[in-house]
């Protein structure tokens, strides 16, 4: 079997059972999963999709609900290119958020 490079050198891994397409992104499920354990996340959901135009659809990494209440929605970018940042900026002006860009942990 031929091994598939990611097109920006990511290294696909797995943590929990779950699969993820960069050690960034596993590292930052696994703080969520401490910040859960110790009460200050309620709960989080992975890829949450956001429906943009013409059937663009843009997906975050994580969605944070934190137990004071707020939501925060979480893309982790070793690398964030021109598209992903026009594809978050449509996402911010069509939706009342604003993704917070996590470059390491």
């Amino acid at each position: 079997m031929k091994n598939i490079r990611h097109k920006f050198g990511a290294k696909p891994c797995r943590s929990d059972g779950k699969k993820f397409p960069s050690r960034l992104e596993r590292d930052y499920y696994n703080k969520l999963v401490s910040m859960q354990q110790s009460g200050e996340v309620l709960f989080f959901l992975r890829q949450p999709m956001f429906e943009l135009h013409a059937g663009v659809k843009y997906y975050a990494d994580f969605q944070v609900f934190y137990t004071d209440g707020h939501v925060e929605f979480v893309d982790t970018k070793g690398l964030d290119t021109d598209i992903s940042k026009l594809k978050r900026k449509q996402v911010e002006e069509k939706y009342p958020i604003e993704i917070k860009i996590i470059k390491s942990i």
